[in-house]
């Protein structure tokens, strides 16, 4: 358990995180690991302890880049509910399970699905509530998870997956492609590939290209039309300036 010393030194970055992370992660390009690298760099540069950080470890980059997540986490809802636009993996997979349900997040989710926008933010409360009641006499048992070796860890979450996926549908051929998003996923880790991205490009791709064929039907086949209009354009240029920019800038 914490010390009164860790208490005192704890306090202020917790503050800071969450006053980073909701307004960044509530960004339509947001996210939750914009805020909680910037709350590492605030924490790391106000501390009066430097020399612990990416040493003996310093407690204020562990608060405050985890209160900055935390808060995130809630600000992601912002863009996902309003504009249907998933900032993070977790984010996608909401969007994901709304539209297995048929509800489709945009600016009129609020009038035509209030009941559950608001119980939505209202299972944030008492998420929170239930993991302090939780985490507190658990914490013991959360470290002993860590030293689990990783080979019986990723054994076991392999055995439920397979469980899991087999249960849902009971065919052969969903295993086949659990193994190979598995395999897939494996090789990413392990050449620095993030993963975030592809699970967005999974949710947002048949949205993109339903999108497209209604634009194109709208222009009568004139593809011309996506920079013709100014904010087309200005989102194509965007795009491009996002996708060729690091490569170009490490280069």
């Amino acid at each position: 358990y914490m010390t009164a010393a860790e208490w005192a030194r704890s306090w202020k970055a917790w503050l800071r995180g969450a006053l980073i992370g909701f307004p960044i992660g509530a960004m339509p390009a947001g996210g939750a690991e914009i805020p909680t690298f910037l709350s590492y760099a605030i924490e790391k540069k106000l501390s009066k302890h430097k020399e612990e950080f990416g040493t003996v470890g310093a407690i204020e980059g562990v608060a405050g880049p985890e209160a900055a997540n935390n808060a995130s986490a809630a600000g992601v809802l912002v863009p996902m509910l309003t504009l249907g636009l998933p900032t993070s993996a977790t984010a996608a997979i909401m969007l994901s399970a709304f539209q297995s349900y048929g509800i489709n997040p945009g600016p009129l989710l609020l009038t035509t699905q209030a009941n559950l926008v608001w119980g939505l933010i209202a299972s944030l409360f008492i998420a929170n509530v239930i993991l302090v009641i939780l985490n507190l006499p658990l914490i013991g048992l959360w470290v002993r998870l860590l030293k689990i070796p990783a080979p019986q860890l990723y054994a076991g979450i392999l055995v439920f997956a397979t469980v899991g996926t087999y249960g849902i549908s009971q065919s052969p051929i969903d295993l086949v492609i659990l193994y190979l998003l598995g395999a897939a996923g494996f090789l990413m880790r392990r050449f620095d590939f993030p993963t975030a991205p592809v699970i967005i490009g999974m949710i947002l791709g048949p949205l993109a290209e339903t999108q497209f064929r209604r634009a194109m039907t709208i222009a009568n086949g004139d593809w011309t039309v996506f920079y013709r209009h100014p904010l087309s354009l200005t989102l194509l240029t965007l795009a491009f300036i996002g996708l060729v920019g690091p490569h170009i800038w490490a280069w």
